[in-house]
């Protein structure tokens, strides 16, 4: 399994527009940071969770040429803005509808956004074309299995994500853009290879995770590797990898891991 962190960045970006503070000014590549999400590949089988605002020069840059299965975690802004561009892989999949599995909140979103895209097929080529489909408890394929779970995020509710290699066992969890990881979602992720966590910033926040709070979470759950990601300018890279408790790191954009 791989996975590529293609962003690991807040809704403002780092650096943010108009700040001069060192992390936005800072030459250290890894403080750079496009929002978040990830692009997971099993066994050939090429998974996207969430379309950024940069989602067409993340792709860009990353190489990333195939996708099979497209997953909206929510409706936010930072996560759906960059639908549009998965038009590409409408064409890469000869002119058919790409199955796009979220929550009840992604598809009103995803409805209110792309009016133009929901279609069986795009109006023409080059064009969007979404089919909608609730996100189950889980999507299984000849190539592994993905397990979903519902993460508290203020007025809504988020997909957390478990994604099981077939071929190697390999499991790894993706819970972004959370203010706190339910018991049935520890127990979810127990047991992977790797974890990723929403972890925004020192202080806390209403609707997200701070550091101290996805580090009780990653002691819980008890992966050997877990990352923190949806960072904003608070974090500077090398500062706070001095500081994380063991086993926890800081993910940045264009990070690849072959577990």
């Amino acid at each position: 399994m791989e996975i590529i962190f293609l962003g690991t960045g807040t809704s403002q970006g780092v650096p943010m527009i108009a700040c001069h503070c060192p992390v936005c000014t800072s030459a250290d590549p890894r403080n750079r940071r496009t929002r978040a999400s990830i692009h997971v590949v099993m066994d050939g089988l090429h998974i996207q969770v969430d379309a950024t605002p940069e989602f067409r020069l993340q792709c860009l840059r990353e190489k990333v040429e195939q996708l099979d299965v497209f997953i909206l975690t929510h409706g936010h802004n930072d996560h759906i803005t960059g639908m549009d561009d998965l038009r590409r892989f409408c064409d890469l999949h000869g002119g058919t509808a790409l199955t796009v599995y979220t929550t009840d909140e992604g598809v009103g979103r995803v409805l209110a956004l792309f009016p133009y895209a929901i279609a069986e097929r795009p109006v023409a080529k080059g064009y969007a074309a979404f089919k909608l489909v609730d996100m189950p408890p889980v999507l299984e394929f000849p190539q592994g299995t993905i397990h979903s779970t519902l993460l508290p995020h203020g007025g809504i509710n988020t997909l957390g994500l478990v994604f099981t290699e077939k071929s190697s066992g390999r499991k790894f969890a993706y819970y972004s853009d959370c203010k706190r990881v339910p018991r049935e979602a520890v127990a979810l992720a127990r047991g992977a290879d790797a974890v990723c966590l929403d972890g925004l910033r020192p202080e806390p926040h209403p609707t997200h995770m701070n550091i101290e709070e996805a580090c009780a979470v990653a002691a819980e759950i008890a992966a050997p590797v877990t990352y923190l990601t949806h960072l904003t300018h608070a974090i500077d890279h090398a500062a706070w990898s001095e500081k994380l408790p063991a086993g926890v790191q800081l993910a940045h954009d264009g990070l690849r891991l072959k577990l």
